[in-house]
């Protein structure tokens, strides 16, 4: 067992603001728009939220229990309902992913800072060049510089600990956050086309296919932070007084409000400069940063909305580093019994190594490729894509099978904590979710090996 005394978040609001910092993110502005977009708009957008409230509600509450009822990170809160094969390589499938994710993830928040200091300068109408993008991710070295900057400041802040570092910043950040959502997305709905709202917001059943499904589940695991070992962490930091339900649904609410203001942002703007034009909206990631520069670039004051646009998404990439960060060095500090200094300080080494190799990959690297893809690809497909879903099933069964939903419940509603989604919770972790990531699993397998195309 480990000897030092484990921090814990202030309150509800602590956690609250922390969780949804972890779950607010790049996924949720860039991610969200192009996939529902692609798939459907408003039938996605219906099909996400009848998914976060059932699906992603369950592994949300069982990963905080787990974390709360243990008070210790991925691998030792599955070591601690036994020493199985299986248990213990449960654990550290969801530990390894935010080992995994963040140092790639920091190289985009490079990105973002890069853009931001660019707008500043006054420098919009280059940032809406063709090539501007391509130019900029294929210098190495100018990039490198972006994302050490971005990994130093998420660094700075988890050294500072649970409470002085990670919700002091979420309670910040989070509240600015929310404000800078409000204000720019008033903004551009104001220029936006109607036809682009009804899309995203109007559910048309004629859009409605598999892949809107499989898309909508995979988007919430990016979305949510669920299966990545965060909220394990996170409960494992959350006071025995706090309502484990009532913080989950504040989450599901901050979060999913969030990127339906990234949606209403983003997706209607663009339909509006380009005239409806389907394959501008699909444009993927590249739609923070080629096609939503270029619409600043047409609008008066785009400068201002640039800056305050690319403030919001540093803000939102800045929060779930943290939240990356903080899972892996609580496994380094459980499972080394490494003092936090010792572990932020390793988990800087691993960051700055494989973001380096994220950051290289479009220029002196680009030759190097694993499966066809660049390193940051790579590491976005082996997490998101195969990693995450093994870690859910592994979640799933680890309460279903081994802890038993009886001991999660009895965590869940320590002096008289409402349990209100019981029977959703039952059902969703014995059946439903286990099958849901097998099929997110298998469809993304075969997608990368072009069996199917999404």
């Amino acid at each position: 067992m480990n000897k030092h005394k484990r921090s814990t978040f202030s309150g509800k609001l602590g956690f609250v603001l922390s969780a949804a910092g972890a779950s607010v993110g790049l996924g949720n502005i860039w991610r969200f728009p192009y996939l529902a977009a692609k798939y459907g708009g408003g039938i996605f957008l219906l099909v996400y939220i009848i998914l976060a409230l059932t699906f992603g509600y369950t592994l949300i509450m069982a990963e905080t229990s787990l974390g709360r009822m243990t008070r210790k990170s991925p691998v030792g809160a599955f070591e601690s309902f036994g020493n199985s094969r299986f248990v213990s390589i449960g654990g550290w499938v969801n530990a390894i992913i935010p080992i995994l994710i963040v140092p790639y993830y920091s190289v985009i928040g490079g990105w973002v800072i890069k853009y931001l200091i660019e707008y500043f300068a006054g420098h919009s109408k280059a940032l809406a060049g063709d090539a501007y993008f391509t130019t900029f991710i294929s210098n190495g070295w100018s990039t490198e510089i972006c994302f050490i900057i971005f990994t130093l400041f998420t660094l700075g802040i988890i050294y500072a600990g649970v409470r002085n570092g990670i919700e002091r910043v979420s309670k910040f950040m989070m509240p600015i956050l929310i404000v800078l959502s409000l204000g720019n997305g008033s903004t551009l709905r104001l220029i936006s086309a109607i036809e682009g709202v009804k899309y995203f917001l109007v559910p048309n059943f004629d859009h409605f296919s598999w892949m809107t499904v499989v898309s909508a589940m995979g988007q919430m695991f990016y979305s949510l932070s669920i299966a990545m070992g965060i909220l394990i962490t996170f409960g494992s930091y959350m006071k025995k007084d706090t309502s484990i339900e009532k913080s989950t649904e504040n989450v599901e609410i901050f979060d999913t409000a969030i990127a339906i203001m990234a949606g209403l942002m983003i997706i209607p703007a663009v339909f509006a400069f380009s005239g409806g034009n389907a394959a501008t909206l699909k444009s993927g990631p590249a739609l923070m940063f080629i096609t939503i520069p270029k619409v600043f670039a047409n609008m008066g004051f785009g400068t201002a909305i640039g800056i305050v646009f690319f403030l919001l998404v540093l803000f939102a990439a800045v929060t779930s580093s943290i939240a990356l960060t903080e899972s892996a060095v609580s496994t380094f500090e459980d499972e080394l019994h490494w003092s936090r200094k010792k572990s932020t300080v390793f988990m800087g080494i691993v960051m700055l190594l494989l973001g380096t190799l994220s950051c290289l990959g479009y220029g002196p690297l680009a030759n190097f490729k694993i499966l066809g893809m660049q390193f940051l690809d790579f590491f976005d497909f082996i997490t998101n894509s195969v990693m995450m879903p093994i870690a859910a099933i592994a979640t799933c069964l680890l309460v279903s099978k081994i802890v038993g939903v009886d001991k999660i419940e009895e965590e869940i509603t320590k002096d008289g904590q409402a349990f209100r989604r019981k029977k959703i919770f039952c059902f969703m972790i014995k059946y439903l979710c286990p099958l849901f990531a097998t099929i997110i699993l298998i469809s993304s397998i075969a997608n990368a090996f072009g069996i199917i195309t999404m």
